[in-house]
């Protein structure tokens, strides 16, 4: 399954009637908060990705909103599907990319297999360390096992009016306040199922998002995922935003 840049991004509301387009379906009430940056409860299940050569990603998840998406990754995750896979896929100033088991981003099933919809909440968006699904055409009716860790670079509301005029799209203020602070790739919001968040590792997403790549964006040197589990959160420190770290790559000199 190829990870594909959407033709537009869509609004951060949820619209007030269904509309159909591009294979897309939002509804509009109100302007929700942002939930990326919220921490997890002590034993709440969280993500531990171990990456040879570069150390743990622990991910926090988002089951209260879309428990479909959750299910299928920790399902995965615990069956050992993720283990000894690579990162297929990188871009610096975009997003690292795996979970195909053919390394080529051909591969890859639900845990029900097949494909599945993972589905879109306006309350996550694609700030540095999202964890979303990689699918097909910007349908998350086509999400699988791939996955994708954003980076991204820091945007202007130049940047982001520019999207909403030509797109129609709305931007709420604490959206806008974080892809300005922080960064990250807002053109993806909508079209992909953001399930997840980086609480603590980063830094390790950006150090991989550096590595040199051939023509096809895959690593010259193979980025292994040694395993990816589910454990409870024991309540550590958490480190999610750019400026938790002393240094990241392409972020902080």
């Amino acid at each position: 399954m190829k990870f594909r840049l959407p033709a537009a991004a869509v609004s951060l509301f949820l619209l007030t009637t269904i509309l159909t387009g591009c294979g897309r379906k939002h509804v509009q009430l109100q302007e929700l908060p942002i939930l990326n940056y919220t921490p997890p409860a002590q034993g709440d299940e969280i993500i531990v990705m171990t990456v040879k050569d570069y150390g743990e990603i622990k991910i926090r998840l988002f089951p209260e909103l879309l428990p479909e998406a959750c299910e299928n990754f920790t399902t995965l995750a615990d069956s050992g599907y993720y283990d000894e896979l690579i990162f297929h896929r990188v871009i610096q100033n975009f997003m690292i990319q795996g979970g195909d088991p053919k390394g080529d981003g051909t591969g890859g099933e639900s845990c029900w297999g097949g494909k599945f919809d993972g589905g879109v909440s306006s309350q996550l968006i694609h700030v540095p360390g999202a964890l979303a699904y990689a699918n097909s055409n910007s349908m998350t009716s086509t999400d699988g096992s791939q996955f994708y860790l954003v980076t991204g670079e820091q945007v202007s509301d130049a940047y982001l009016d520019e999207i909403s005029q030509q797109q129609q799209i709305y931007f709420t203020q604490e959206a806008r306040n974080l892809y300005t602070q922080y960064g990250g790739t807002p053109f993806l919001d909508g079209s992909y199922t953001v399930f997840g968040q980086v609480i603590d590792g980063l830094d390790i997403i950006y150090q991989i998002a550096s590595v040199e790549t051939d023509a096809n964006d895959k690593p010259k040197k193979a980025v292994y995922l040694e395993s990816v589990r589910t454990e409870p959160y024991d309540n550590s420190q958490i480190r999610w935003y750019p400026t938790d770290y002393e240094t990241i790559p392409g972020v902080q000199s």
